[in-house]
């Protein structure tokens, strides 16, 4: 299991949008990681969900990191 803020980031995300962050510059890998890492101290839904499957809370983190993305 990775480590690094990154690495977490990626294992989180659904194939199709790991495959799309890893062909983005390390910068930029970080900048989504920080945000993923926001998300997940921020919302307390999450907190309740981490508590039931932490994969659960940093998957669904993930997926709205990547929504902000899009929009």
């Amino acid at each position: 299991m990775p480590t690094d803020s990154v690495g977490r980031f990626l294992a989180a995300l659904d194939p199709d949008h790991r495959e799309a962050v890893r062909a983005r510059s390390r910068e930029e890998q970080e900048r989504l990681a920080e945000e993923w890492e926001r998300e997940l101290r921020a919302d307390t839904d999450l907190d309740t969900l981490d508590e039931l499957s932490p994969s659960a809370a940093e998957g669904e983190a993930a997926r709205r990191v990547m929504r902000t993305e899009r929009d």
